[in-house]
């Protein structure tokens, strides 16, 4: 299994990342991918990425939460990011309408410039959508070049949203928030529409644990989710789809390798 999100360099990983990879490992997760949501959480991660290469990967983007901080200067740092062979994606970069921790216009200025970026390194996306569908669709199919891969990081959206993204070519990550029995109810119902050779799937860690009975009493730290839950996700993904989990895996795991060329 890869995991396309995990968000590694959160302070809450500071003390015991070597166990968490171990532990991840032992649950068959053979490559993780490092979320950068600033200019210091990219940075962290292409360290991350070089201090265990072949299993760490990260990205290096500027969150709709702090699109406020954008700037020149902040471009320049994620360009100097983006010549890393570790850095693998531009993003985590998106609009998010629910908390708007950082004004609109904001947010869609350092979205377009981040889709610039992309179309110049030619390297994939890694995109947040919440409460903001029109605005990001519209400003994804103005600005990206077709030529650029997109996925839409753990999607929660509508029926229409997700049937919007599949024909434009987008791919989809999928995290425990498929298996919250309230929550995650519609993306349950839904995601039966999107064609296996479009799905990833990650965890979030440390956010978004899955549901399943008795996996918190597993966690080593409450509240904490770690990349070793990953197989619990594409089980509920596997039984959303009626296929067999192993072949859920294998699938996504191929998805994964041809969307990030790794």
């Amino acid at each position: 299994m890869i995991d396309i999100g995990a968000n590694l360099s959160n302070p809450t990983f500071s003390d015991d990342l070597d166990e968490v990879l171990t532990r991840a490992q032992e649950a068959d997760v053979e490559a993780i991918i490092v979320t950068g949501t600033s200019v210091e959480s990219s940075l962290a991660g292409l360290q991350l990425a070089e201090q265990h290469p072949n299993l760490l990967y990260a990205t290096a983007g500027v969150h709709p939460h702090d699109a406020d901080s954008y700037n020149k200067e902040t471009e320049q740092q994620l360009i100097a990011l983006l010549d890393q062979p570790s850095i693998i994606a531009v993003g985590e970069t998106g609009l998010d309408f629910n908390r708007n921790f950082s004004t609109p216009e904001n947010q869609r200025s350092a979205f377009e410039a981040q889709i610039d970026l992309a179309n110049r390194y030619q390297k994939p996306l890694f995109l947040h959508e919440r409460d903001a569908f029109d605005d990001f669709y519209a400003i994804l199919c103005a600005n990206k070049n077709d030529a650029v891969k997109a996925v839409v990081h753990c999607f929660t959206g509508s029926e229409s949203a997700l049937k919007a993204y599949l024909d434009s070519g987008f791919y989809i990550g999928i995290t425990g928030w498929i298996s919250d029995k309230k929550r995650g109810a519609n993306l349950r119902e839904i995601i039966k529409y999107a064609p296996l050779d479009r799905l990833m799937i990650e965890t979030d860690a440390p956010y978004l644990t899955p549901q399943q009975t008795g996996i918190k009493q597993k966690l080593v730290k409450k509240h904490r989710n770690e990349p070793w839950t990953l197989a619990y996700t594409a089980a509920t993904l596997a039984e959303c789809l009626e296929i067999e989990t192993n072949e859920l895996i294998s699938r996504t795991k191929e998805n994964t390798k041809n969307f990030f060329s790794l």
